[in-house]
C-alpha cells in the first residue's frame, strides 16, 4: 500500500520561521556601513528589508508555535527546509536591492540574492562602484553566509529546537563520508564555524596591512572565504597590488581546503593532512597547471614579457577557478587557447569536499578514476572483490554508484542547461559558459559573460534558468532534484 508521506510540517515551517528572522537581522547589521559613511538617509530601503523579513519570519514562527512539535526530523523534512529555505532566502535577500533601487528588475534582483547565497559570484551589476555602501556589504555577507551554509549556521548556534541537525547536515553538505570532529553534528558544525570565522578575521587585517581600508577588508574577506568572488570594485581584483593578490591566493586556497583538514592543521597534525588524497590532488593540480600556463602565457609576451606577473596571474586565475570564487586578475579569455580550455576545464573540477567551494569536487573524480582503472584489474580477475580505496580505506560499492551516478547527472544537468539557453537565442559558446559557470558556482565564464563582463543582458528567462542552475549546484544536485521525484512524496507500507 503507498499513500502521501507525512512531513513534519510544523517543525519545517518553525525552521523557515527562524530563518527568515536570521536572515533579517544580518540585514540590520549591514546598517553600520550607512552612518560610517553618513550615508543615513540611504538606511531607509535595508531597514525596511529587514524589517519585512524579521516579520514574515516572526510571523510563520507564531502560527506554527500553535501547534505541538515533533522532536524527530526525517531526511525528507531535511531536504524540504533546506532547498525551501535558500527560495526564502533568496526571495527575502532581493528585497535590499530592489528597494534602493540598486537592482530594479525582480529577476535581476532574485538572481543577484541567490548568485550571493550560492556563493557563484554572477553579477547583473553594472556600475558597483556606484552602488551604497550598505547594499554592498548585504550583497559580500550574503556570500559569507553561504559559505558554510546557512542551514549549517543555524544549527551551530541556533539550537532552539531541541532535536538532532544531522539530516539537515547531511542535506546541506552532502560530501562522500564528512569526518565529523566531534560526535554531534551541531558541534561539528560550531568548530568549523569558528575556523570560518578565524580565517575571515586573520585575512581582513592582512588586508588592512595591505592598504585596504576596514570596509573593503571585510567584504574581501567575506567574499574570499565563501569562494564566492564579489568584490567592490567594478574591476574585481585586476587594480590590485600584488601584496593583496597574492593574500587573496592564499585564502582562496584555504576556503577550497576540506575545513577539517583545516582544523588538524591548526592543531599541527600537518602529516594528517598532507596524507589526506583529496589535499594532495587537490595541491599537485594547482602546481602543474599554473606550471604549465605560466609557461604558455608568458610565452606570448603576455603582462609585457613580466614573468612575475604571467605567474601571479596564472596563479590567482587557476586557484580562482578551480576553488570556484571567481574572482578575476586578468581577462583569461586573451590568453591562448590551449590556455583558455584549460581553465574552462577546470571549472568542472572543484575544489575539496567539506570546504566552500563549489563543484564537481576533487575526491569524486578520485573515485571515478580509481573505479575506471580497477576496471580493467576486475576483468582480468573476475571473480576477485577488489574495492576502491581512498585515504587507505575502502569505499563501498554504494558511494561509488552514488558517485558515478551524481557525475552522470552533472554532465546531463549541464548538457541540459546548455540546450535550453541556446533555445532561449543565447549563442553556443555563451551558453557553454554561463551553464557551467552556475552549475559549479564560479561567476565569471566565456563568452559574452567572461571576466570582464557580466550577466545583466541576458533576458529575465535566462536568468531564472541561471538562478535554478545556481541553486541545484550550491546543493550539489539531489537536495533539490530529490523534490521533484514522485517517490519523494510517497511512502511504501
Amino acid at each position: 500500500m503507498i499513500r502521501r508521506s507525512r512531513f513534519n510540517l510544523t517543525l519545517v515551517s518553525r525552521f523557515l520561521g527562524k530563518l527568515l528572522m536570521f536572515n533579517g537581522a544580518f540585514m540590520f547589521l549591514c546598517l553600520w556601513a550607512s552612518f560610517y559613511y553618513h550615508e543615513i538617509e540611504d538606511a531607509l530601503p535595508l531597514l525596511i528589508s529587514g524589517g519585512i523579513t524579521v516579520f514574515i519570519g516572526f510571523i510563520i514562527h507564531l502560527i506554527s508555535k500553535r501547534y505541538n512539535i515533533s522532536s524527530e526530523m526525517t531526511k525528507r523534512d531535511g531536504y524540504l527546509i533546506v532547498t525551501f529555505g535558500w527560495v526564502l532566502m533568496a526571495f527575502s535577500g532581493s528585497l535590499p536591492y530592489l528597494l534602493s533601487g540598486a537592482i530594479p528588475e525582480f529577476s535581476s534582483a532574485v538572481f543577484e540574492t541567490i548568485s550571493g547565497y550560492s556563493t557563484t559570484g554572477a553579477s547583473v551589476i553594472s556600475n558597483i562602484e556606484g552602488v551604497n555602501k550598505d547594499i554592498l556589504l548585504w550583497r559580500s555577507l550574503t556570500q559569507w553566509i553561504g559559505g558554510m551554509g546557512i542551514i549549517v549556521l543555524t544549527v551551530a548556534i541556533l539550537p532552539i529546537l531541541g532535536i538532532g541537525g544531522m539530516q539537515l547536515f547531511v542535506a546541506e553538505a552532502p560530501g562522500i563520508s564528512p569526518d565529523k570532529l566531534q560526535p554531534r553534528i551541531k558541534d561539528t558544525a560550531r568548530r568549523l564555524w569558528v575556523i570560518y570565522v578565524f580565517l575571515t578575521g586573520a585575512e581582513a587585517i592582512l588586508l588592512m596591512f595591505g592598504g585596504f581600508d576596514f570596509y573593503d577588508a571585510i567584504n574581501h574577506a567575506f567574499t574570499t572565504m565563501a569562494t564566492g568572488g564579489f568584490s567592490t570594485y567594478n574591476t574585481s581584483a585586476m587594480s590590485f597590488s600584488p601584496y593583496i593578490q597574492y593574500i587573496l591566493i592564499i585564502f582562496m586556497f584555504l576556503a577550497g581546503t576540506n575545513f577539517t583538514l583545516t582544523y588538524f592543521g591548526l592543531h599541527g597534525k600537518l602529516r594528517k593532512v598532507w596524507e589526506n588524497e583529496e589535499f594532495r590532488l587537490y595541491s599537485i593540480i594547482t602546481f602543474f597547471v599554473t606550471v604549465l600556463l605560466t609557461l604558455v602565457v608568458y610565452s606570448t609576451g603576455w603582462a609585457n614579457h613580466d614573468f612575475e606577473k604571467a605567474f601571479r596571474d596564472v596563479l590567482f586565475q587557476t586557484i580562482s577557478i578551480i576553488t570556484t570564487t571567481g574572482y578575476v586578475s586578468a581577462d583569461y579569455t586573451l590568453w591562448p587557447p590551449l590556455a583558455v580550455m584549460v581553465i574552462f576545464i577546470l571549472m568542472f573540477v572543484g575544489a575539496s569536499a567539506g570546504s566552500t567551494a563549489g563543484g564537481v569536487k576533487i575526491v569524486r573524480h578520485i573515485i571515478l578514476i580509481k573505479n575506471a582503472l580497477l576496471g580493467f584489474k576486475r576483468q582480468l580477475h573476475p571473480k576477485a572483490i577488489i574495492p576502491v580505496r581512498l585515504n587507505g580505506n575502502s569505499v563501498s560499492e554504494s558511494v561509488v554508484f552514488n558517485v558515478l551516478a551524481f557525475i552522470m547527472i552533472y554532465l546531463m544537468t549541464y548538457a541540459l542547461g546548455v540546450i535550453i539557453l541556446t533555445a532561449l537565442d543565447v549563442d553556443f559558446i555563451t551558453s557553454l559558459g554561463a551553464v557551467a559557470t552556475s552549475l559549479g558556482n564560479i561567476g565569471p565564464a566565456i563568452g559574452s559573460v567572461g571576466p570582464t563582463d557580466n550577466f545583466a543582458h541576458l533576458s529575465d528567462p535566462v536568468k531564472w534558468v541561471l538562478s535554478f542552475f545556481m541553486l541545484i549546484g550550491r546543493l550539489e544536485l539531489f537536495t533539490v532534484l530529490m523534490l521533484f521525484t514522485p517517490f519523494f512524496w510517497r511512502r511504501v507500507h
